[in-house]
């Protein structure tokens, strides 16, 4: 039976300053290092062996990873980092103070722009300077699909092509898999594994340095899950 584990990385510098995060590449604060230390040593007592680690472009997440996988002594196994696992993308909201944002556009908008399943944020354009269209790391994907700006449906629909080809096959095989990677980016790949609907996908939440482990059967059913903490 292949475990799956899911790592939601630790708190960073904009979580702790409340910004809009999304794409922009900020790091661990030092809380976030010690969740993430932590959820190493919470892998290591559940005693997991992993075959095949994935994890964002983001250091957030790959941070998070290396930290995990080094409390549980397995920061050796193969990683595959991918911009197919960011977190979803804010769009023009990205470095705006959450706070801020809501007394000027209303809690109900912002909670709207946040939580929504096929509700898009404001854009960026691919000329606006904080646009990923700027930044090497997504220099060799076609401009056409890099985002102005994501729901989590987009973030489901550009997720989901990752699974098929390159995650699923290794559960098949019986590999046990860990990713770390961000909130709505985890939110979608749970959506579609636990075939939740859009309307109740709204009030899931992935806490911060938690993982959360599942036994899958030789279907990809869900056979068990829990959250270590």
């Amino acid at each position: 039976m292949a475990k799956l584990v899911f790592i939601r990385h630790g708190q960073s510098e904009w979580n702790l300053s409340n910004q809009f995060t999304g794409w922009v590449d900020v790091d661990l604060s030092e809380e976030g290092v010690k969740q993430a230390q932590n959820a190493g040593k919470l892998l290591k007592e559940e005693g997991i062996e992993f075959d095949q680690a994935y994890t964002s472009v983001l250091t957030r997440a790959i941070k998070t990873l290396h930290y995990a996988l080094e409390g549980c002594g397995q920061l050796w196994i193969p990683e595959m980092k991918t911009w197919r696992l960011n977190e979803r993308h804010y769009g023009a909201l990205q470095g705006l103070n959450k706070k801020e944002t809501a007394e000027k556009y209303g809690d109900e908008q912002v909670h709207i722009w946040r939580r929504s399943y096929d509700t898009l944020p404001p854009l960026l354009k691919a000329t606006d300077e904080g646009s990923a269209a700027n930044d090497r790391r997504y220099a060799n994907l076609d401009p056409r699909i890099i985002p102005g700006g994501e729901n989590l449906k987009v973030t489901l629909e550009r997720v989901i092509p990752f699974w098929e080809d390159e995650i699923a096959p290794k559960l098949l095989d019986g590999k046990n898999v860990i990713i770390a990677a961000h909130g709505n980016s985890l939110r979608a790949l749970t959506k579609y594994i636990e075939d939740i609907s859009d309307a109740d996908i709204m009030d899931v939440e992935m806490a911060t340095g938690e993982p959360v482990v599942y036994d899958m059967d030789k279907d990809l059913n869900i056979v068990s899950k829990k959250k270590l903490n």
